[in-house]
């Protein structure tokens, strides 16, 4: 449960002052490449703010690798994909944390760190994917093939993951499959990451039609058509996407598999088959990279902005709360998880 945010933000129009362009200079020039200077005195303000704010309340910004990156570069404490985001924050003394993402990655949070307050800076801000499920159709599909593992995507909501049996990651999930020592199970609720799972194991998947609403806009005659238009290009996607994108692309990972990819290869040519953001966040930690961006936004990820930071910071709200006895379940399954090595 999230408790309701006001309806209005405060609206004060933050100076862009010589003090201000001082304190936040480092920052821009991290993301100079990335952020027209025109747009910079606009940001500047804010984050500076914000930075301040931080310190007065011994708080953590944790920002998704699908932030914009005026807020990724600029305020974020912690970055990364939604567990690692997670993990990280738990091992902070911070007793405040700032969910710059969707709902259910507060959530997990919060299933994590369940002394802190964690904040989230937009309540609207949700997930296609995780509403394709409810904890219902979890209960049902359990009657339906009685013993059979339930194997939930951490991309779910703290009441799917605890009806569920253990947690995956995009990352660890074909070896999660396989570490249940069982010839089928029920994998949601991403079809295309089942199917790619399904691809990867001789374990039967049993799947739920659940999509992103960005991966699954993709489609392989686009990728070979941004081939055509340009030379040597490397094309990296994530397994939301569907079959006939992964069949077209060279590489297939994980947020974070995408990003070691790109960060340690250095081609010189890049399509990251994923949330565009992403690209613009990992083109300033490589410049010398040409990054070719077809452009799919999270209008989820989108809701969440610099201004709507500092209010949290501000009112100490919204804040995530999550019924203990559903907490004590959904923590239980991203715990066993855990503890696959």
């Amino acid at each position: 449960m999230v408790q309701a945010s006001p309806d209005t933000l405060t609206r004060d129009t933050l100076a862009y002052t010589p003090e201000v362009a001082e304190r936040t200079a480092s920052i821009y020039e991290r993301v100079k490449n990335v952020i027209p200077p025109m747009e910079w005195p606009v940001f500047a303000p804010e984050i500076d703010a914000i930075n301040r704010l931080k310190a007065e309340r011994n708080a953590v910004v944790l920002a998704h690798n699908y932030q914009t990156p005026e807020i990724f570069h600029g305020v974020a404490d912690i970055v990364g994909d939604s567990l690692a985001l997670a993990r990280k924050a738990a091992e902070t003394e911070a007793q405040v944390i700032v969910q710059a993402g969707v709902h259910f990655m507060a959530e997990t949070s919060k299933l994590l760190s369940p002394e802190k307050t964690v904040l989230i800076p937009d309540i609207m801000a949700g997930c296609s994917l995780a509403s394709s499920i409810t904890a219902a159709d979890v209960r049902l599909l359990r009657e339906t093939y009685p013993g059979v593992p339930i194997v939930t995507y951490v991309n779910t909501s703290a009441e799917v993951k605890a009806e569920s049996d253990i947690c995956v990651t995009s990352g660890n999930a074909v070896k999660i499959v396989e570490s249940l020592g069982t010839d089928r199970v029920i994998f949601l609720p991403d079809e295309y990451l089942a199917n790619y799972v399904a691809s990867q194991t001789d374990v039967k998947i049993i799947s739920w039609k659940g999509h992103c609403e960005v991966h699954e806009r993709f489609t392989g005659d686009e990728i070979r058509s941004y081939r055509k238009g340009y030379e040597n290009l490397m094309v990296i996607a994530h397994p939301e996407c569907p079959q006939d994108v992964l069949e077209a692309a060279d590489y297939v990972g994980s947020t974070a598999q995408m990003i070691d990819f790109v960060t340690s290869k250095k081609p010189g040519r890049v399509l990251m088959v994923t949330e565009c953001s992403m690209s613009d966040n990992v083109a300033a930690e490589v410049p010398e990279v040409e990054f070719v961006r077809p452009c799919n936004l999270c209008p989820h990820m989108k809701r969440i902005t610099l201004p709507k930071i500092r209010h949290a910071l501000e009112t100490m709200s919204p804040q995530v709360e999550i019924d203990p006895a559903v907490a004590e379940r959904a923590r239980r399954a991203v715990a066993r998880m855990l503890e696959v090595r």
